[in-house]
């Protein structure tokens, strides 16, 4: 067919054939164009959200982001899916995040490992400095020091006089090397000028287990772990790692109460995205964060398991994931933590 006489309702009969066939094509060309655009316009998000877990299911960071996954299912109106990636003490899933497409729809469910991984490990194919962009925190959950009843030590003061006067009678367990529980411990000989060794085991529910046993006498861990451990019967809590008693254990003393004022120890939970989230994107992300940590349900389920919900602006979040880094690096540095 005669493009020309196609088009002669619409053009002068006298235009070239190629001068026609160009503006059919620019007018085609508009018009994909202008539906592209309305299609990228459409507000954020219009399609599920991945929220990636470091660590197997079950522990404590995955239950907190699955709390959060829905809530924030509901307050976008759009799925979000929990994908676990464990391995490698969390930097499998931070890569992975980190590499991701800045578009919202790929997210971290961070915790305080992602502040002391940098320092850590020396082989890290990203930097959680720049390739991460803090975007809202959740909650933390302080730490409790378990000690088997065997333990003469009832406070923390008898326990740091136990260490100096019989050091080989006790011993530090974790859930491995690098772990919360390894660097609290690590912390406290540091502050105490004691010298108890430390026993990693491959996870905390080993660890766990053999404390309760009597293997190992002394461990760091959350409330939850803490709570469940007390039930046997066989361990004791000495005291709580941060500047108020919790509610969940409320007959137990902070560290300041016995006189380490500055010994402060918490598992906090926090989102991130990849390098170069836009602005608006954090913004957007940061107030339904916020939002779903506020909710009864989910303030409820938090302080049930012994944790303080927390809001941040991403600004004030970038701040204390920057002074967290800083904090725990000095630990790893001056307490000679390697993990390869």
């Amino acid at each position: 067919m005669n493009i020309c006489k196609l088009l002669n309702p619409f053009f002068a009969p006298s235009l070239p054939r190629r001068a026609l066939t160009l503006g059919l094509v620019g007018v085609l060309g508009l018009g994909l164009s202008l539906g592209s655009q309305e299609s990228s316009a459409q507000p954020y998000p219009n399609k599920p959200i991945k929220l990636i877990i470091p660590f197997n299911a079950g522990g404590a960071l995955d239950i907190v982001g699955r709390l959060l996954a829905s809530e924030l299912s509901k307050q976008f109106n759009q799925n979000v899916v929990v994908e676990n990636k464990a391995g490698a003490g969390g930097n499998i899933a931070a890569s992975f995040v980190a590499k991701s497409d800045p578009d919202g729809y790929t997210l971290l469910m961070g915790s305080t490992g992602n502040s002391v991984n940098k320092a850590l490990y020396g082989n890290l194919n990203y930097d959680p400095d720049t390739d991460l962009t803090p975007v809202a925190i959740v909650g933390q959950m302080p730490n409790v020091l378990l000690a088997h009843k065997s333990v003469p030590a009832k406070t923390v003061s008898e326990l740091i006089a136990l260490s100096k006067t019989n050091p080989a009678s006790l011993n530090f367990a974790s859930g491995g090397s690098g772990t919360s529980e390894h660097l609290a411990a690590a912390l406290f000989n540091l502050k105490a000028g004691t010298t108890i060794p430390h026993i990693p085991y491959k996870g905390g529910a080993p660890a766990t287990n053999d404390l309760m046993g009597g293997q190992v006498q002394l461990m760091f861990t959350n409330q939850i772990t803490a709570i469940s451990a007390l039930q046997s019967g066989n361990v004791k809590v000495l005291g709580t790692a941060s500047t108020t008693r919790n509610k969940t254990l409320p007959d137990v003393p902070t560290f300041a109460e016995q006189g380490m004022n500055d010994f402060l120890v918490a598992v906090w939970w926090g989102v991130f995205g990849p390098r170069n989230l836009p602005p608006e994107l954090v913004n957007r992300l940061n107030q339904a964060i916020n939002t779903s940590v506020k909710t009864p349900e989910m303030t409820a389920k938090l302080e049930a398991m012994g944790a303080t919900p927390m809001s941040l602006s991403a600004p004030e979040f970038k701040d204390f994931f920057a002074k967290e880094s800083a904090r725990w690096s000095e630990v790893v540095k001056s307490a000679k933590i390697k993990v390869e």
